[in-house]
């Protein structure tokens, strides 16, 4: 599983009501000021609750320009459980550093059938990402990718991520395969927990590095059980109707 277990624990009550604190933790990496150069991944970002980081999220293209994609299993917790709280978004994270800023993650969208059964091919979540002052939505800071829906199982992609305890992102260039009729295999070394999330890319600009986002680390074994091997769930019609209600949400 992808997605830091201890932050599972910081987000449970005495009573077992989903809790987090709303105040940067003394121990969360500082914003940069003033911004340093854009990071080649600017669009990807670590996202962080109680003060520990647990997933990635990256930027996908939408009409308002503050759409994240992630794993559904980043944002609810499936099957007898409901979405997170207070989960905030650092676009372009390195060394430590929040070169844009913490930005509160909200409208979080899941399909039904993970909300009912963690289903694992459906293990992609929406959400929005805004942050108080900001002249500009996030897509205008950061780029986005082009979502990519009922694309080849086989293709080139660009894997970027965050696993725990690193200050940097995690990058691999590999080839999607098939892994079953629902379900994207990659093959990179050192994906490990936290990396849940993780945008997989089709034909990314050598510039910026955005592209077609084709899948994201998550379904099959929460994302896989090693860390050199990851899956995804397909993006299929399934996906496109979730964006379709994502990004027309109020």
């Amino acid at each position: 599983m992808r997605r830091t277990v201890i932050g599972l624990f910081a987000l449970l009550s005495a009573s077992g009501t989903i809790v987090a604190c709303a105040e940067r933790a003394a121990d969360e990496p500082t914003v940069a000021s003033p911004t340093p150069a854009k990071p080649i991944h600017a669009s990807i970002g670590a996202l962080f609750v109680d003060g520990s980081h647990y997933c990635t999220a990256s930027v996908v293209h939408s009409p308002r320009g503050d759409e994240l994609l992630t794993a559904a299993h980043c944002i609810h917790d499936g099957e007898g459980g409901g979405y997170l709280a207070n989960v905030t978004f650092a676009p372009g994270f390195h060394d430590g550093v929040a070169p844009y800023g913490y930005w509160q993650v909200g409208g979080e969208l899941v399909a039904q059938g993970w909300i009912d059964s963690s289903d694992p091919n459906l293990d992609v979540g929406f959400a929005t990402a805004r942050q108080e002052g900001s002249p500009e939505p996030l897509e205008a800071v950061t780029g986005a990718n082009q979502l990519g829906t009922n694309g080849p199982f086989a293709r080139p992609v660009t894997v970027a991520g965050y696993p725990d305890g690193v200050d940097e992102v995690a990058t691999c260039e590999t080839h999607t395969q098939q892994q079953d009729e629902h379900q994207v295999r990659v093959d990179c070394p050192g994906f490990a927990t936290g990396t849940s999330g993780s945008p997989l890319v089709a034909d990314p600009s050598p510039e910026t590095k955005t592209g077609t986002v084709v899948g994201v680390i998550g379904g099959y074994e929460a994302g896989g059980y090693t860390d050199d091997v990851s899956y995804s769930s397909y993006f299929d019609d399934q996906i496109t109707d979730l964006y379709n209600r994502a990004t027309t949400m109020p």
